[in-house]
């Protein structure tokens, strides 16, 4: 069935049948540091709007593959532009998505968790109660291919990170590497695959899914991804909010990410055209992955609300 476009009739029905607002951040809420226009009034209106079948507002989540950040360093960015009414709680980052896996998976607690990422992912460890090493620190070390010399690695890392890198390098690649390839047991977890991001407000930059399709290259593996489009962060949300997927709703600016992500947990799905995916990307013949709905912006469902 086609996606709709959103309209003044078929958003109450929508708006109706949801509990649980789920938004991505890149491309929805922001570019780079730069707020989208209208986002901070459709935000505070769904807060207070109950539907037919709720009387109180609606839950707002934030579910973003960007893993640079943790959660306090994204509730930090949400004050910073404006949107002071979010609290570390709504925010589900794939930075925190690594460690619950880890988690949930009963990783040793003696077992170290090397990083290829940012400070994000180390804090959210950290939260964990796990040790991870990498991370930026390791961002100007340079590896040394002379004949007699030995690339060291811990070989107690039992798990290897990779997300978003704006400084990997051939170090962090090498030490990856070498711990999934030599390490017994050791995990191989990527925060997402993403294939571009809006990093600045202008333009998209390469995302996560270069700097994990390097260390598929290198280790013959394939990661466990934990951030969208695979439903692992959709069983915190459950238990968080008690509400089920069928009445919860991702809206998002991609379609193998957001959508696919809404689409597996069972989440009706909102695509909104102000960041990585264009009407015409949406409407091509050779796109397999449909929304239910999509829109220009997420400020559009504030205009649908008013409407008569």
């Amino acid at each position: 069935m086609a996606p709709k476009l959103l309209s003044s009739t078929n958003f109450k029905s929508l708006f109706n049948s949801v509990d649980t607002f789920l938004f991505d951040c890149d491309g929805v809420i922001w570019k780079g540091d730069t707020l989208i226009d209208g986002v901070s009034h459709t935000l505070d209106l769904l807060r207070s709007k109950a539907s037919s079948l709720s009387h109180s507002g609606k839950n707002i989540v934030f579910v973003t593959n960007n893993s640079m950040k943790s959660r306090r360093q994204y509730a930090e960015k949400f004050r910073s532009l404006g949107l002071t009414s979010v609290t570390q709680d709504e925010i589900f980052s794939s930075s925190f998505a690594a460690a619950m896996y880890l988690k949930a998976n009963n990783f040793p607690k003696d077992k170290k968790v090397y990083v290829i990422g940012g400070e994000g992912i180390l804090e959210e460890l950290q939260l964990a109660g796990f040790t991870g090493l990498g991370g930026p620190e390791d961002g100007e070390k340079k590896a040394q291919w002379k004949s007699n010399s030995l690339f060291q690695h811990d070989k107690t890392v039992g798990a290897v990170v990779v997300g978003l890198d704006p400084n990997i390098n051939y170090y962090k690649l090498q030490y990856g590497t070498l711990c999934v390839r030599e390490n017994r047991g050791c995990l191989f977890i990527a925060t997402n695959r993403d294939a571009v991001g809006h990093m600045t407000d202008l333009q998209e930059w390469p995302g996560a899914g270069c700097m994990v399709a390097a260390m598929c290259g290198s280790t013959e593996r394939e990661p466990i991804v934990v951030g969208k489009p695979a439903t692992f962060m959709m069983d915190f949300l459950i238990q968080k909010f008690g509400t089920e997927t069928s009445r919860m709703c991702m809206v998002g600016d991609r379609l193998d990410t957001d959508v696919l992500f809404g689409q597996n947990a069972g989440c009706k799905t909102l695509l909104v055209l102000s960041g990585c995916t264009s009407e015409s990307n949406l409407l091509d013949e050779n796109n397999k992955i449909e929304p239910d709905y999509y829109t220009s912006m997420v400020s559009d469902i504030t205009k649908l609300m008013d409407s008569p």
